[in-house]
């Protein structure tokens, strides 16, 4: 009988490190890939146009790789999210975690989970139909398709993240300490700001970096509400292009499969990829340095 145990849990550990190694592989995988189509490209266009010219018009002739547009249409989105999802998701994680009765608590949850599992493209559309309509109301100048709306929806769409995580955050640091500051007389407020958020700093802050790379990462709705004008410009109001968008544009099926054309897809995916995992890395290193460990 013990050595049946013994085999079945030997089975069941070796399919674990047989599902780890997969990971691994694919993993390894992709980066070969981006590594080696990426090489190619630069191969045939200077890393130092690429990384810091102003035009990016690589179907047209004459043809431009410089990839500062497509960036800093990225940049807009995620900077335009942060400004939606950080503020409100605190704000939401503060409220469940410390005000929110046990009945609110369970009807305010199952709806940023709603809002988390609606399809991306959906919220292009939303942005396309509504909110594009408000801006244009509001700010006649606003063009069709905008970084503005893409970066509201965008926010939206993170904003479950950001609260959820911040709420497990808040709700991990022990009764004791938040006893303790109403203890010293503290307000509600004073308890928040000076004993909830910095014990929880390090999970608060993970949790705005991972909202963040998800932004950063977004293809669907960024794709159907902000266009794909690859332009040098810092006005919400206008059109843009960011890399996941450019990169859907390009992998349509029209564009041959082995030519300078072809291989930006990989360029810009590999530029996509490098930033994404620092932003992970720094996240992963904020949460281990501001890490607050609780007896």
């Amino acid at each position: 009988m013990f050595r049946q145990i013994n085999l079945k849990e030997k089975g069941i550990e070796i399919f674990l490190s047989l599902s780890a190694f997969v990971s691994i592989l694919t993993t390894m995988g992709i980066i070969t890939i981006l590594f080696a189509e990426s090489f190619q490209f630069f191969k045939n266009v200077s890393p130092v146009e690429f990384f810091f010219g102003t035009q990016w018009e690589p179907l047209l002739v004459p043809k431009s790789f410089g990839i500062l547009p497509l960036l800093s249409g990225t940049l807009i989105i995620v900077a335009g999210s942060a400004l939606i999802s950080i503020p409100f998701g605190v704000l939401t994680a503060i409220y469940l975690s410390q005000f929110a009765s046990e009945k609110t608590r369970n009807i305010i949850k199952p709806v940023l989970e709603i809002l988390a599992g609606i399809p991306t493209v959906v919220y292009g559309f939303f942005a396309l139909s509504f909110i594009t309509p408000i801006l244009r109301s509001i700010l006649p100048f606003t063009e069709v398709f905008n970084a503005a709306s893409a970066s509201i929806v965008v926010g939206i769409m993170i904003l479950p993240m950001v609260a959820s995580l911040c709420d497990d955050a808040l709700r991990s640091v022990p009764r004791s300490l938040k006893e303790g500051g109403y203890a010293l007389g503290s307000t509600d407020f004073e308890v928040i700001k000076g004993v909830l958020i910095p014990s929880s700093f390090s999970g608060i802050m993970a949790s705005f970096i991972l909202a963040l790379s998800r932004a950063f990462g977004e293809t669907m709705a960024v794709t159907i509400a902000a266009g794909a004008t690859p332009k040098l410009t810092i006005n919400p109001l206008e059109s843009i292009q960011t890399m996941t968008s450019y990169i859907v544009q390009v992998s349509l099926g029209d564009t041959p499969q082995g030519g300078i054309e072809y291989q930006t897809i990989f360029a810009v995916g590999i530029v996509l990829f490098g930033v994404t995992l620092l932003m992970n890395i720094f996240a992963n290193w904020v949460m281990n340095r501001y890490r607050e460990v609780y007896e």
